[in-house]
């Protein structure tokens, strides 16, 4: 049989599909870019969009549905042959599969114009075919540890699917995205919880010898049980009024439990390598989306709820995938796993995007300024990952 080398060596064609993280992390960037480059004027009425949906519902589908799915696609093309031992997706395949992406991101630009249950049928066909590559590989690898990360890829699709039922029937999103921010921050924390250790156990061994991370145990268990329930009763909590105190007690224990992981992993002594320290930085914004959004219940209070939102979605969501993103490239690209400036300016302007957006929130009389300003620096921080990045994608590894 083949090696993973050998098969990506047999592959003739452009380098750009000789990895699923390369098409993946490059587009993926340049539409998290766009989304907001274009939301915000539009939100703010300069200009129009031919999508069906409103600016904040657009918004809303394109980084769950679009951006998000892109990043795990990268990711999970490239992690789940070291987990199975069997051959990646190269090619052809890859290249069909790169296709459906980009077709529900074009379908939902101009969404106007294309029939519902057609635009439906497209957006879908993606998470189908990446949850059905997952499931063949993690099955004919006999690798049933990673069935959870399966489930979540599962759940994000289906939530898709509901966020469309739910604009078609409602108008609006109910649980839809309620569900995928709950399943890419379950996601963040398993795959979080094994790479954020494990990363900064390697470097330490190698830079700073001392204190290591903790090793995943009950602790951890109980930990991600009170936080799945915590998201299960957030994600229903909306029309089920009952259900909000015991749910923001919930997040709340969630967030602490959270916290108390984070410190056990030794990232304050990771500082001297931002390529390390930004997973840490990264995971810091889940537990404050857990106490922000639980704050929001326990209160009532809507402006808090938005923080908590944007906490987990500009915070854990931006950060932890360009953490990923920055890492994988530069590992399989041959190049040293150090974070040069252009790469802490990258992180730098992401982590300010994260602050000004949750600050919007909190201070309702500058919201548009802080709204501008949050979507500039991530626009930046996405922009100059295609950028610095960019060669490194598109061409063969160094």
């Amino acid at each position: 049989m083949a090696t993973t080398m050998e098969q990506l060596r047999a592959w003739q064609g452009p380098a750009f599909f000789s990895y699923g993280f390369r098409p993946f992390f490059f587009s993926g960037a340049i539409l998290a870019a766009l989304l907001i480059a274009l939301w915000v004027p539009w939100f703010l009425g300069l200009i129009t969009i031919p999508s069906a949906l409103p600016p904040v519902a657009w918004h809303t589908h394109e980084l769950l549905f679009g951006y998000v799915p892109a990043i795990i696609a990268g990711f999970l093309l490239t992690a789940v042959p070291n987990w199975t031992g069997r051959l990646p997706v190269v090619g052809r395949p890859l290249m069909l599969l790169f296709s459906l992406w980009l077709a529900g991101r074009v379908a939902m630009t101009v969404s106007a114009l294309v029939d519902p249950v057609a635009l439906a049928v497209i957006v879908l066909a993606f998470p189908v075919a990446l949850a059905a590559i997952i499931a063949r590989e993690i099955v004919a690898g006999s690798n049933w540890r990673n069935l959870k990360v399966l489930a979540g890829v599962v759940l994000i699709g289906s939530a898709q699917a509901l966020f469309h039922y739910e604009i078609g029937h409602f108008g609006r999103a109910v649980h839809g995205d309620r569900l995928a921010i709950g399943a890419i921050i379950m996601l963040i924390m398993i795959v979080g919880g094994r790479i954020v250790p494990s990363f900064t156990t390697n470097w330490l061994k190698r830079e700073n010898p001392g204190r290591q991370p903790a090793v995943f145990g009950l602790f951890d268990l109980v930990a991600m049980i009170v936080a799945g329930i915590a998201l299960a009763t957030w994600v229903v909590a909306p029309v089920d009024t009952a259900l909000e105190t015991p749910a923001g007690l919930l997040l709340v224990a969630a967030g602490v439990l959270q916290a108390a992981r984070l410190a056990r992993w030794a990232g304050e002594r990771t500082v001297a390598e931002p390529l390390v320290t930004v997973l840490h930085v990264a995971f810091a914004f889940v537990p404050a989306g857990f106490l922000l959004s639980g704050w929001a219940l326990l209160a009532g209070d809507v402006a808090v709820r938005s923080a908590g939102i944007h906490a987990w979605t500009t915070g854990a969501v931006g950060m932890m995938t360009l953490a990923v993103m920055t890492r994988a490239t530069r590992g399989h690209s041959g190049r040293p796993l150090t974070a040069p400036p252009s790469t802490v300016l990258i992180y730098g302007a992401a982590f300010l995007a994260a602050l000004l957006r949750i600050a919007a929130a909190f201070l309702p009389g500058h919201a548009m300024a802080l709204l501008a300003a949050a979507g500039l620096a991530w626009v930046l921080a996405f922009g100059g990952f295609a950028v610095a990045y960019g060669a490194m994608l598109v061409g063969p590894r160094h």
